[in-house]
């Protein structure tokens, strides 16, 4: 599961627990419609295998979303990350009347040839999803001046939304660093069993599925990984045993070379875990002393050596990152913001 999955489930239950009325557009998984969950209107689209090679991308996929689109009847529809779907939703609201958020997911959603969709065709339906959208809501300043820069549109930052959470107790806290991220070239896992093999002291804990053409990749860092002592390598795993291990962790540690705002960052500050890592979103570690950010892979090692050598910093840093994002993320401010817009 992606960053995106996460932070629409959030919105949804805010959402419903603030009084409105909400439907989500799902992939029929289960021939059984369990209608509603946690108050959510489960609206099924079309079975994922089903279809015709060559033809399936009209029927039953298109026709399944439109269908699904026009059952939903709703005043605004929310979509996110940059495919398909964006072009698909911008179309169906344009031709209904509708008012159409696309909400950007990864800074490579703003630059042309960059975002994450293989074809050309697929790429030129998001793009006029794109254009078309009636706000498009970016996570960072930075993703705002991308889309300046390479689209020349507008767009509206929004932070992202996270749930509320106790604070563990740092005598509970097993592992000394957390790698949680889908496996992809991008998000360097290699950098990890380096870091491992230079810091034999501390143990390491990678949490992450393949993603889609990466299945090589996974098995390669699965088989190294298996070799290296200190390093526990855990596969895909559910969202809530992220967050138990997060209770459990001393530092959450990001490798990536491209990035949105990654939801376990959020994940780890409301556990009061600090990040060192290789991005940092609008500077936010560097500025508000949530961790450490690193500009390349040597950075990386001294800045993750020193936090884990260092007990005092590391508790200092729980309150702190917990209250900062408390207090620009919480669901009710976030909700509150998309509230203004959609008036």
């Amino acid at each position: 599961m992606g960053g995106e999955a996460v932070q629409q489930s959030l919105l949804a239950r805010q959402f419903v627990r603030e009084g409105y009325d909400v439907s989500t557009v799902v992939l029929d998984y289960d021939a059984t419609d369990s209608g509603v969950i946690d108050g959510i209107r489960l609206i099924r689209a079309y079975r994922p295998n089903a279809g015709i090679k060559g033809v399936r991308f009209i029927h039953p996929r298109a026709t399944g979303i439109w269908s699904a689109l026009r059952k939903a009847n709703a005043d605004i529809y929310y979509e996110s990350p940059a495919g398909v779907l964006t072009g698909i939703t911008a179309a169906f609201c344009r031709m209904h009347n509708r008012k159409f958020l696309f909400r950007i997911a990864s800074d490579a959603n703003c630059v042309p040839g960059e975002q994450l969709i293989g074809l050309w065709r697929d790429r030129k339906i998001f793009e006029y999803g794109l254009r078309h959208a009636d706000v498009r809501a970016v996570q960072t300043r930075k993703q705002a001046a991308l889309l300046r820069q390479h689209y020349n549109l507008t767009s509206t930052v929004v932070n992202m939304i996270t749930e509320v959470t106790e604070l563990p107790l740092e005598s509970n806290r097993s592992i000394d660093v957390l790698w949680v991220n889908n496996l992809r070239d991008v998000k360097r896992p290699d950098r990890v069993l380096r870091l491992a093999r230079r810091l034999p002291e501390f143990n390491f804990v990678m949490i992450g599925g393949a993603s889609r053409g990466s299945s090589d990749l996974y098995d390669t860092i699965q088989k190294e990984a298996d070799e290296i002592p200190n390093l526990d390598f855990r596969g895909s795993r559910s969202f809530a045993y992220v967050n138990e291990c997060l209770t459990r962790s001393k530092v959450l540690l990001n490798t990536s070379e491209l990035e949105g705002f990654p939801n376990t960052y959020l994940q780890a500050w409301m556990r009061g875990v600090p990040i060192v890592g290789t991005f940092d979103p609008d500077e936010l570690i560097q500025s508000n002393d949530l961790g450490a950010a690193a500009v390349n892979a040597g950075e990386l090692f001294h800045l993750l050596q020193a936090m884990l050598q260092d007990q005092e910093r590391r508790s200092s840093c729980a309150a702190r990152v917990r209250k900062f994002v408390m207090q620009h993320f919480s669901p009710e401010a976030i909700v509150a913001k998309y509230v203004d817009i959609f008036s």
